[in-house]
């Protein structure tokens, strides 16, 4: 089996004409999310990291997982107001509005190298916030890992165009 295969769709969800692409069955399966970790860090061998950053919420999963195999500490990137000490904040656009990711000032140090983490790369605000703040605290992303790309929605090419490696175990169309 493929990571693709253990991915469940849901169609309708969050609200009509959303296809829903739920990692849960992915995590659910021992040997699927050891393929996914495993292949997650496949296109960073022999490269240095400090940390690795996750994107609320299942970014947490695999940036959790990523860092223990790694050895190295673990980085949340939250939601405003979630975080309890002094925080770096970055805006990014949703669909309709604004949304503020927040970074412990204290989490990174100035030449850390970082790889970026979540499941799901959309239209890539979320990632591209998360990587502002990095550089916000000095550190420098060397990789943005996902398990999922929705490559109509140009996530990949907002990333790119910012100078990132971006690295997808797989693609599904639509939104």
């Amino acid at each position: 089996m493929q990571v693709k295969d253990y991915i469940r769709t849901i169609p309708d969800f969050p609200h009509e004409g959303i296809m829903f692409r739920d990692v849960t069955t992915l995590f659910l399966d021992p040997r699927g999310f050891r393929m996914a970790i495993d292949q997650l860090l496949h296109p960073y061998a022999g490269q240095r990291f400090d940390k690795v950053a996750g994107l609320e919420a299942r970014g947490f999963i695999l940036g959790g997982a990523i860092a223990h195999q790694l050895s190295v500490g673990f980085v949340p990137i939250r939601k405003k107001g979630k975080l309890p000490g002094k925080t770096v904040q970055q805006d990014y656009k949703l669909e309709y509005g604004e949304a503020t990711m927040e970074l412990h000032d204290d989490s990174l140090e100035a030449g850390e190298k970082v790889l970026l983490v979540d499941d799901l790369l959309a239209t890539g605000g979320t990632a591209e916030a998360g990587i502002k703040l990095i550089e916000k605290l000095g550190a420098e992303v060397i990789g943005c890992a996902f398990v999922i790309d929705l490559p109509e929605l140009g996530g990949r090419g907002k990333l790119e165009a910012l100078g990132q490696d971006v690295h997808a175990l797989c693609a599904f169309e639509g939104a």
